[in-house]
């Protein structure tokens, strides 16, 4: 995983965020996986972070895709209220250099040196 961004919001906020984000930059977005809707069937699931099962962790897997290209995997961590954006890079799941740039102008603009969920 190549970490991308730390995002001062919560995962409600920074999945809002950059959605929003990649959809003006022309991406398709797709949500491939929600940690709180897999964790919901099982409430006696502690968190490993904060021991309870209340807690405001979450995790949420983009796959973001340009053109006919394949996919990119995006993934955001987040836990008291902070958010980690972070592109996989594993074999089978390596975006393309021109596909990884492309995400990270469309996250990280040279214009914006701070980055918040606004």
């Amino acid at each position: 995983m190549a970490l991308m961004l730390t995002l001062d919001c919560s995962s409600e906020e920074a999945l809002r965020w950059t959605t929003k984000a990649l959809s003006q930059a022309e991406f398709q977005v797709t949500t491939s996986f929600n940690l709180r809707t897999a964790r919901a069937a099982h409430s006696e699931c502690a968190c490993p972070h904060h021991g309870t099962a209340d807690c405001d962790c979450q995790m949420v897997v983009l796959l973001v895709y340009e053109k006919d290209a394949l996919p990119a995997t995006l993934l955001i961590h987040s836990s008291n209220g902070r958010s980690w954006l972070s592109l996989t890079d594993f074999p089978g799941q390596r975006p393309t250099p021109t596909l990884r740039a492309a995400i990270s102008k469309a996250l990280v603009p040279e214009s914006a040196p701070a980055h918040s969920c606004d």
